[in-house]
């Protein structure tokens, strides 16, 4: 399985969310990085994703985007692929 990393706050419910569905497609571990808690990892998110907004996701090297982008590639059928690696 590929390596899950999420940029996070706590209280977020559209990253609850995305844990949700990761974690109902089988995915057991998560790099949780919480910009609330580690405000200057927010700016590394913006560099990275080129987004202010959480969650913000990659699958392996793949910027997914947030939980819309996240349930949109589910949807579509490619989720489970970008999964498996």
């Amino acid at each position: 399985m590929a390596k899950v990393c999420m940029y996070m706050t706590e209280w977020c419910p559209y990253c609850r969310r995305a844990e949700q569905l990761l974690k109902s497609k089988g995915v057991k571990d998560i790099e949780r990085i919480r910009v609330d808690l580690e405000p200057e990892r927010r700016q590394e998110m913006m560099e990275k994703s080129g987004r202010r907004t959480v969650p913000q996701i990659w699958i392996g090297e793949v910027h997914v985007g947030g939980y819309d982008d996240l349930a949109a590639l589910d949807r579509a059928g490619k989720l489970d692929a970008l999964l498996a690696g």
